[in-house]
């Protein structure tokens, strides 16, 4: 289900800073956290105003949880975690976005949450080619574009 992009939407200047965009599904972008500590995608629906899933209509809620599924799958397949871990909190940026971590059990955060554990280690240009060698499947299953 193809959902046409808000003309009204603009991307949270925190997300745009912390992030690198990997294209756009149905309704959301689709972007890599930049640290490579984890594999960590955030899906971030291109809506304005949106700051919870239960603005979102039903058809929308529906195409998100749609993608968050793809992505969550394909990140374990590629990835081969032991936990995806899926939040939308949403106290430093307002604007609804979903993460997406692939744990791995002794990782550094481990069992713990990932935020405030260290400082991100950005992706140089070889781990970022790789990574997105490796989301090429889901992301193909996302339709991004």
């Amino acid at each position: 289900m193809t959902q046409s992009r808000d003309q009204n939407y603009q991307l949270h200047e925190r997300l745009a800073a912390d992030t690198i965009s990997l294209g756009c599904g149905g309704l959301c972008e689709i972007r890599l956290m930049n640290d490579q500590t984890w594999p960590w995608v955030i899906l971030v629906p291109a809506l304005a105003g949106i700051r919870e899933i239960y603005e979102l209509s039903a058809g929308q809620q529906q195409v998100l949880m749609q993608e968050s599924s793809v992505l969550s799958r394909g990140m374990m397949n590629a990835f081969g975690g032991d936990k995806m871990n899926v939040a939308a909190l949403g106290n430093m940026v307002p604007q609804l976005h979903l993460h997406h971590i692939v744990r791995f059990e002794g990782d550094p955060a481990w069992p713990g949450p990932v935020w405030g554990k260290q400082p991100p280690v950005p992706y140089d240009e070889n781990g970022l080619a790789d990574i997105k060698w490796a989301l090429a499947p889901v992301l193909a299953k996302l339709g991004a574009v």
